[in-house]
């Protein structure tokens, strides 16, 4: 059985041609045509494709909820909203955004790039360097001491987008909504003050690290 897709549209036409793209590409899916009852789905599926016209909630309060509620599932926005001010604006939480008329193939090829990626938080139990860190429950370990690292919700949370996006760039926006979703404001101390408490926790040599990369003019990344 392929992966399960909750797919929130209420187009019928759109919506019938996206669903039967997807189950004849193996695709498991299920198709709302408002965002009311999407909370029901999220521990049954690996991703969302998401409408931002939608009655009831729009999409975007829908997806930030998803987000606040799941950050470890992808968001696809698939919309007939084309301005630049929507995709920023969905872009804030969600991780791709394709707009319509769109290709059936690009669709696919877009959904199994986003499920590859996120592919590593379906594991519970993630290995990088002297590191353990346990998704589920919220843990690190030294696996040459043996202790657990404590770190606080903030510092987890940024460690958490960082591994759940590996060998990714992410810029200081991207963290910033994310983890305290609000958009970032240029000259804020906060995730750097964030960044150097959480190394000084992890890293072997604070100073020289080797988990969280500076990219410098552009952001952070965790390399395996």
């Amino acid at each position: 059985m392929g992966n399960h897709i909750l797919y929130i549209e209420d187009d019928n036409e759109v919506g019938d041609l996206v669903k039967q793209n997807l189950i004849d590409n193996g695709y498991e899916l299920t198709w709302l045509k408002s965002g009311n009852q999407f909370d029901r789905y999220l521990d049954k599926v690996e991703m969302v494709i998401l409408d931002i016209m939608l009655p009831g909630l729009d999409g975007f309060t829908v997806g930030q909820r998803i987000k606040e509620m799941n950050e470890t599932i992808p968001i696809l926005f698939l919309t007939a909203r084309t301005a630049i001010e929507d995709k920023l604006k969905g872009l804030e939480f969600a991780d791709d955004y394709l707009t319509k008329p769109f290709h059936p193939k690009e669709l696919l090829l877009r959904i199994d790039i986003l499920l590859r990626r996120f592919e590593k938080v379906t594991l519970d139990v993630v290995y990088i360097d002297h590191l353990k860190v346990d998704l589920k429950a919220n843990q690190i370990f030294n696996t040459e001491t043996n202790e657990e690292i404590f770190l606080t919700e903030k510092q987890f949370k940024i460690f958490h987008y960082l591994l759940r996006n590996t060998n990714q760039i992410l810029t200081k926006e991207q963290i910033y909504s994310n983890v305290w979703n609000q958009p970032y404001i240029e000259g804020d101390k906060t995730l750097n003050v964030h960044i150097r408490y959480l190394r000084q926790k992890i890293e072997k040599k604070p100073e020289d690290p080797k988990i969280i990369q500076t990219i410098r003019g552009l952001g952070y990344r965790v390399k395996q």
